[in-house]
């Protein structure tokens, strides 16, 4: 598993890569079978009412969550081209600048090894 880590803003947000050979979660809406690189995350966005109360950038906001939606790839890749933009994405649904996401890549096994 490789986790993709982004920080902005003063939160983040993990998700999960299962890689070839994991057994990634199944759901309504889970790629078939066949993938063999599965990524996992929420998606949030600002509300005006509702949701959670999240500071951002020193700012509360609020913010509501959707049902995970994974998807599959056939290299590992594009599957971590996809989760950083996915990651970056969710930020800048909250306002804040893509270039200001940190993202690192660690591998679910070795915490303390970034790729």
């Amino acid at each position: 598993m490789l986790l993709v880590h982004g920080a902005a803003g003063g939160t983040a947000l993990t998700g999960t890569i299962y890689e070839d050979g994991e057994d990634a979660p199944e759901f309504a809406g889970s790629p078939d079978d066949d993938a063999p690189y599965v990524w996992i995350c929420d998606e949030f966005y600002e509300v005006d009412t509702g949701g959670s109360t999240q500071t951002i950038g020193g700012e509360e906001i609020q913010i509501a969550f959707e049902s995970p939606m994974p998807r599959g790839f056939q290299d590992r890749e594009q599957a971590l081209d996809a989760a950083k933009d996915h990651v970056r994405t969710q930020f800048v649904r909250l306002g804040i600048d893509a270039d200001e996401v940190e993202i690192t890549v660690t591998r679910e096994s070795d915490p303390e090894h970034a790729e």
